[in-house]
């Protein structure tokens, strides 16, 4: 594989930046710590039940960390934990109602905050490169 062109790094690096800033600026209004909505974002997304370690996995953090990122949520009835259905040893994860809510809402809080940024701050031409660059950002994973 070849390495990038110094130009597509530089792209890369101003990307990663810009995209940084937006979300650390998005963060103060968050009700749930960023670990908390990773773990509800993945459960709620395809409506699955996963396993601390199968979390941990998919979070890329030690099963520790994600066994007290479960009791916390745990304990704020945004999941709950039900035994496996074929190995009775593990437990099985699954977002409530609760949670669910609690998700949808810090959502909708931020696309909110970004939509009002958007009204005030971009032309309707600026708008519309903007919906372009989204549909390439959606291209590059």
């Amino acid at each position: 594989m070849n390495s990038p062109h110094p130009e597509t790094l530089e792209l890369a690096a101003d990307l990663r930046s810009a995209i940084g800033e937006l979300v650390r600026a998005l963060r103060p209004d968050d009700t749930l710590p960023q670990n908390q909505a990773g773990v509800l974002g993945l459960l709620v997304r395809d409506d699955r039940a996963c396993t601390v370690a199968e979390l941990a996995a998919l979070q890329r953090v030690r099963h520790q960390s994600m066994a007290r990122t479960v009791a916390l949520l745990t304990e704020a009835g945004l999941v709950t934990q039900q035994p496996h259905t074929t190995d009775r040893r593990k437990l099985l994860v699954t977002a409530t109602e609760a949670g669910r809510t609690a998700l949808y809402e810090q959502r909708a809080r931020r696309e909110a905050r970004i939509a009002a940024a958007i009204e005030a701050r971009l032309s309707s031409e600026e708008r519309e490169t903007l919906r372009s660059a989204v549909a390439l950002l959606r291209r590059l994973p």
